[in-house]
Formats: C-alpha cells, structure tokens, sequence
C-alpha cells in the first residue's frame, strides 16, 4: 500500500453514502478507512461495489471518545467523514437520549478528539434536511433558511451543525456541515 496517499476515515462506512463514499475516494486514490458498530458488521453494500477488501474496516464506537482518540493516533487521517448516525425518525421520539448520544454527542466526541490529536484533519458532517422542518412543498432550502426541526433527530442533527460551526470558529478547525435530502439508490436498505 503506497504510504503517501491520502488517507480518509468514514464513520458509517457500511451505510449507503459511505460505501459510494469509499468507493469515490478508493477511485481518487485513497487509503479508505471505515468505521463501523461492536457487533454490527454488515459489508452488503461494499460488498456490492466489489470494494471490501480494499478498505480498512474499524471496530468504532461513537460514544467513546478514548477509541476515537486511538483510531486518530494511529491512522493519521488526512479527512474524517462522519455519516454514522441513527435516523429512523420514529425511533427518535421512543429513545430520544440514544439518538442525542448517537448523533450529537458523538459529534462532539469526533470535533473533540480531532482538536487534541489530529488539528489538521478535515472533518465532514452528514447533516439532514429534517433540521428545517415542515416545508409548504414549494420553496427552495438552502443553509441559510430558517431551521425549525420538529423531532428528536432532527433536533440531534441541528445540535451536531452547530457544534461543527463551533469548533470551526472557536478552534480553526476544518469542519463543515452537508445538509443531506432524502436520496434512493440500489444501496438503500
């Protein structure tokens, strides 16, 4: 494996935007390293696009900042994409704790962990368009319309933009939000 390529890290490397992720990244000559759950791992998708064994698969847990420290420490990713997250809306107003521990606690976690070990990581955030609510159907969105998320996950995305925006002012970070609308594809379960 050529050392000098870059080398990017995906959190939710399984999901349907990770593994076209990876394989986008593996095609500009990437080492792909993908993050997925204890337990869960489900490589249907790479195994898909025939690019499993080409990526660095990690066992990683979002709400344990120690192991995201370690995978830090050790593989040096030049970009973090961070699209793990629960999104199941209906199960955000049964478990509203999980899903703010899931997807903006973990937030925090990844922006903490590349501040103290890794500054000049490039981090990316699966944000959703669920942060603005109810739209009348007709209306153009982008990042400037007004956010008025009516959910638990939601509420949970809106938190994980603004902790990027945070870091971003605060700690000069490179961090950025993408405001992801629902997308279908061959790799959506």
């Amino acid at each position: 494996m050529n050392k000098n390529k870059p080398i990017a890290f995906i959190s939710g490397v399984t999901g349907q935007d990770g593994a076209h992720l990876a394989n986008l990244l593996l095609d500009k000559g990437y080492r792909v390293y993908g993050g997925y759950r204890r337990g869960i791992n489900k490589t249907w998708r790479l195994d898909y696009l025939g690019i499993t064994k080409q990526i660095k698969l990690i066992e990683f847990q979002l709400n344990e900042p120690q192991n995201i420290i370690a995978i830090l420490q050790e593989i040096k990713p030049n970009e973090f994409y961070h699209l793990a997250a629960e999104s199941f809306i209906a199960d955000s107003y049964r478990y509203p704790n999980m899903i703010l521990e899931v997807n903006t606690l973990a937030t925090c976690n990844i922006l903490e962990a590349i501040r103290v070990t890794s500054p000049d990581t490039r981090m990316f955030f699966a944000s959703s368009s669920e942060i603005f609510g109810h739209s009348s159907g007709g209306e153009l969105l982008d990042e400037l319309s007004t956010c008025y998320p009516t959910n638990p996950y939601a509420i949970s995305k809106l938190s994980g933009d603004y902790f990027i925006k945070m870091y971003r002012e605060k700690y000069g970070l490179f961090a950025c939000s993408g405001i992801l609308f629902n997308h279908e594809g061959p790799l959506r379960s």
